[in-house]
């Protein structure tokens, strides 16, 4: 079967969609992905025997009965088969993308809109080519709104997911020194990012844009959008507000229309001002009441390890070690230096995907921390480790190496940082702290 249209209809009968053998739901459909290193067709008969209905392969040698549909490729039966169902939907879907906050974001406006709607948000960080049908393609017939967040290493990856998602409307975040390698400089990362204003201009759609970005602005400028929601700190944007306080959990307070609201977010970091701020304009933009928008935020508690204050027996801590590039850790040094703490640790673990920037981004970052009075730095990967002739602090080439430190020397009563790209695996110090 090939038809994506004779797809769709098993699909309406078996809406669970499963990639893994590992996670098989009674009824599923399954599909048999490939990667680099792995073939999910030689799970083909695994899977239907797990519970799945159907199982959906590319290769006729694991087609073992009339379950099994046999496809070009698994890949893109996937994708064309979300597109199909994104155009069978009347909803607005949020487009969400930007090279930091987006997860953050995706959760903050999931809480306020949810507040008044049947939402449905991406999970985890499920934003790529494989992630994104699968997001569509678990949005049911109840939902009212949906937030689909995308993610891009490269240019014209976003331009893509575009035409999967299909967003109504658009917000990016920011742009700043992320996946440098694949975009091919900061220029390229602008580009990048810009496929989706881009796209929302060609389909008439409408835009969320921080008005205090300057590059956002360029941007919008350059995409001549149409229809653009401004939120900042301007007295004329659509939803203004203003920071109060950041130490340790964002206080700020917004506007919107004669009255003014003061709102505290379960999220340290001053970055997470204009992150909240987002969160507002789109609940305010989808009239989701002022006192639910407070409700919605005050409710939110990260739990992914992106600006989590946590207490430990010792100390407390600043979990933001989901991923890290020079924009977030720049941010992440800036907030630790001006929160109020007797005594401050920075544990900073080297940052992936930068290409030919990484040693001078890496060296960058280490001169930043070195004039932000923190007590004490702690440098962790391969690409740090190159300095430590060079600069004062404590470096070490693998977690491990640091955790042995930490676990002879244990801080007591400090606030600490722990910062550093996934692959760093920065979780593994937190039993130490």
């Amino acid at each position: 079967m090939s038809d994506i249209q004779a797809l769709y209809q098993l699909y309406l009968v078996h809406q669970s969609i499963s990639t893994d053998t590992r996670n098989i739901s009674k009824g599923c459909l399954f599909f048999a992905l490939k990667g680099e290193h792995f073939n999910a067709n030689t799970f083909a008969a695994q899977a239907l025997a797990k519970g799945a209905a159907y199982v959906v392969i590319d290769e006729e040698d694991y087609n073992v009965d009339e379950r099994c549909i046999l496809v070009d490729d698994v890949l893109t039966c996937l994708q064309e088969l979300a597109k199909h169902h994104r155009k069978q939907l009347k909803i607005p879907v949020i487009g969400m993308t930007g090279s930091n906050g987006k997860t953050t974001t995706k959760e903050l406006v999931k809480a306020v809109l949810a507040e008044k709607y049947s939402v449905f948000a991406t999970h985890g960080n499920l934003n790529n080519h494989i992630g994104v049908p699968l997001s569509v393609l678990s949005i049911t017939a109840e939902t009212q709104i949906a937030v689909i967040e995308m993610g891009a290493n490269h240019q014209q990856e976003i331009a893509f997911l575009c035409t999967i998602a299909q967003p109504t409307h658009g917000l990016i975040t920011n742009v700043g020194m992320a996946h440098l390698d694949g975009f091919g400089g900061f220029e390229g990362v602008k580009k990048g990012k810009a496929e989706l204003y881009a796209y929302i201009k060609a389909t008439g759609g409408t835009a969320f844009i921080y008005r205090n970005n300057p590059y956002l602005m360029e941007m919008n400028t350059a995409a001549d959008l149409r229809k653009v929601i401004y939120y900042g700190t301007h007295k004329d944007d659509h939803l203004c507000g203003e920071l109060v306080k950041a130490d340790p959990y964002v206080t700020f307070n917004w506007s919107a229309g004669q009255y003014t609201y003061s709102t505290q977010v379960n999220l340290t970091g001053a970055y997470n001002f204009e992150n909240s701020l987002a969160a507002v304009c789109i609940g305010v933009y989808f009239d989701v009441s002022p006192l639910h928008i407070i409700k919605g935020l005050s409710a939110y508690f990260p739990s992914n390890n992106r600006s989590q204050l946590t207490k430990t027996a010792n100390n407390t801590l600043i979990c933001d070690f989901y991923n890290a590039n020079p924009s977030s850790m720049s941010a992440a040094i800036n907030n630790l230096g001006g929160l109020a703490a007797a005594k401050k640790i920075a544990i900073l673990g080297d940052m992936f995907e930068l290409g030919e920037e990484a040693a001078a981004q890496h060296e960058l970052i280490i001169q930043k921390a070195a004039i932000t009075g923190i007590d004490q730095l702690i440098f962790i990967g391969s690409n740090f480790y190159d300095y430590k002739d060079r600069y004062a602090g404590l470096f070490f080439n693998t977690p491990a190496e640091a955790a042995a430190y930490l676990k002879a020397t244990p801080p007591h009563d400090h606030l600490i940082l722990l910062k550093g790209s996934r692959g760093m695996a920065l979780e593994q110090l937190m039993p130490l702290l």
